[in-house]
C-alpha cells in the first residue's frame, strides 16, 4: 500500500496545514447539505413550487462544482 506524507512549517504553512487536516470536515459538511436539500424535496410536504425548485436547483449546482472541482461525496 502507498503512503502519501504531507509536511508543513507549522509557523509559516499554518492555514494549509489545517486545511489539510480539515478536508474531511468540509467533505461531511458538503454531504449533509446535499442530503437535507434532497430530504427538503422529496419528504418536506410544506415545500411546493418554486421553492422546491429553488432547492433542486441549488442541489444540481452543487452537484456541478463537486464535479467540476473532481471531487466525489461517496
Amino acid at each position: 500500500m502507498a503512503k502519501v506524507t504531507l509536511e508543513f512549517d507549522p509557523a509559516e504553512d499554518r492555514e494549509e496545514m489545517e486545511s489539510a487536516f480539515n478536508g474531511w470536515k468540509w467533505k461531511m459538511l458538503v454531504w449533509d447539505l446535499d442530503q437535507h436539500l434532497r430530504s427538503e424535496v422529496k419528504y418536506n410536504t410544506n415545500v411546493t413550487g418554486e421553492a422546491a425548485e429553488a432547492l433542486e436547483n441549488l442541489r444540481e449546482y452543487l452537484h456541478e462544482l463537486k464535479s467540476e472541482s473532481g471531487l466525489r461525496l461517496d
